[in-house]
């Protein structure tokens, strides 16, 4: 009985260790993703990619296989998920094993030991996908001899226009009063990212774009629209004249003759997922970046009911831990 029991402890502790990870993992059912892992970084302080990546993330392994680990934001002193939590995302070294990254952050300035496992992520050439204020990921205020200060956004555009292709400019359209439809780019029409993506919109309104690199080709552009509604119509004038690219995808050069396959949309909003084209652009993602085809139908639906909160400064739902998740 004390052999049965010396086993079973260490076991017990083991499973309490897992359930009170700040971090979600959704093991992929059956599927094209079977053994192939996605790594979902979620942390901005606006537009609620806590609500929208565990979505994704159970999406992506219930229907397609693929394991997904959800990280986010976590207040230290009471575990609760935190947008406005700059420095904290446990679980980072998930990254480490991961087949396809995809980054919603804003401003965040990671501890250097925790920072490395992204850049070297990165910096290994390995296939990623930067959603909304990701152009804007980082912002070294705190520790500016931290050897990635270089990838704050106000570093010559930083890890956004450095790694995505472009930083943060502006808003082109009026903030909360014009949303966005992504219009497909016709020449692009055959690429696989946009196979079966279709109703592409979202309140979020359009970002404003400088110059891409030569390297990026443009996927979906944005219209701005004349209110917060999929069905209105398009702003007159210069705004649409021309649309700004709202995805685009690089094979950005790494200087040893190989590329890395960089997917970026300035998109990606809790609520621009309601509609079903952002959600199938991002399954696509997952599929092309991990070396798969990518089949012409494919259920992107959420798994449950998926009613996301408005975007807004501290408008994250308050003391909501990873556990309550689950």
């Amino acid at each position: 009985m004390r052999s049965i029991f010396r086993t079973l402890l260490p076991l017990a502790l083991v499973a309490t260790t897992l359930a009170e990870d700040p971090w979600l993992v959704f093991e992929g059912k059956d599927g094209p993703g079977k053994a192939k892992h996605v790594v979902l970084v979620s942390g901005d302080e606006e537009y609620r990619t806590e609500e929208a990546f565990p979505m994704l993330g159970r999406l992506l392994a219930e229907k397609h296989g693929f394991k997904c680990t959800v990280l986010f934001p976590i207040d230290p002193k009471t575990g609760e998920i935190n947008p406005n939590e700059q420095t904290n995302i446990p679980g980072v070294e998930a990254i480490d094993s991961a087949d396809f990254l995809i980054l919603g952050l804003r401003f965040r300035e990671l501890p250097d030991d925790k920072m490395k496992h992204l850049v070297d992520y990165v910096e290994a050439g390995k296939p990623l996908l930067g959603l909304r204020t990701s152009t804007h990921a980082f912002n070294y205020t705190r520790n500016k001899e931290s050897p990635y200060a270089s990838w704050s956004f106000n570093k010559d555009g930083g890890f956004g226009r450095k790694i995505l292709g472009e930083t943060w400019i502006n808003h082109h359209g009026h903030h909360g009063k014009e949303s966005c439809r992504g219009i497909p780019v016709e020449s692009d029409k055959s690429h696989p990212l946009l196979t079966g993506v279709e109703n592409v919109w979202g309140p979020s309104d359009v970002y404003g774009i400088t110059k891409l690199p030569d390297d990026a080709t443009v996927l979906l552009h944005g219209q701005v629209l004349t209110g917060m509604k999929p069905e209105d119509g398009p702003v007159a004038g210069k705004k649409n004249d021309p649309m700004m690219p709202v995805a685009w995808v690089r094979k950005r050069d790494l200087g040893n003759g190989k590329t890395q396959n960089v997917i970026c949309s300035t998109m990606g909003a809790a609520t621009d997922f309601v509609q079903p084209g952002l959600r199938r652009f991002v399954v696509n993602s997952a599929y092309w970046a991990c070396g798969l085809p990518v089949p012409a139908k494919l259920d992107a639906d959420p798994v449950g009911e998926y009613k996301p909160t408005d975007f807004g400064f501290n408008g994250f739902k308050k003391g909501v831990k990873v556990a309550d998740l689950r």
